[in-house]
């Protein structure tokens, strides 16, 4: 039996688009609950409950567009051999995903600050968990009311 070219892709690429469209049509789009943020939350920290205060989470209040929403994070902390922020870890409560990113530091940062632009998907509480080299854990959430969501919402 002989197929041309033609025929072969033709064949392949009608299977391909079937297979997309399946797997489209059989998803469902599913969003973080706040027991995978909790869970999120616990493993980053090791277990320990986050305390306020030295993390300042900047977003805005309310954004227009869910697509683009600028955040920014600034931890307080002397930066030193002895005394510094790991990481900093953004979480959205809302969104497929809960984990949005996660910043790592050495005290060869200078200053633990970071920013970034997320998708978010509706009106929702943003986290932001700070971990330090000595254990200790913070956290701090701002609410952001979303007009228009990223995330196909």
């Amino acid at each position: 039996m002989n197929t041309s070219k033609r025929e072969f892709l033709g064949k392949t690429l009608t299977a391909g688009a079937g297979l997309a469209v399946a797997a489209f049509l059989g998803s469902t789009r599913a969003f973080a609950a706040a027991e995978d943020v909790q869970k999120a939350i616990e493993e980053f920290a090791g277990g320990k409950t986050p305390g306020e205060g030295v993390i300042t989470l900047n977003t805005p209040e309310i954004a227009e567009n869910g697509n683009s929403v600028p955040v920014s994070v600034s931890v307080e902390s002397p930066m030193t051999e002895d005394d510094y922020v790991e990481s900093v870890m953004i979480l959205a409560e809302g969104n497929p995903s809960a984990q949005v990113a996660t910043f790592h530091f050495t005290p060869a940062s200078g200053e633990a600050v970071a920013s970034t632009r997320m998708r978010l998907a509706k009106t929702q509480n943003v986290l932001a968990v700070a971990k330090m080299s000595n254990g200790d854990v913070f956290s701090a959430t701002n609410n952001i009311k979303v007009t228009i969501g990223g995330c196909g919402g």
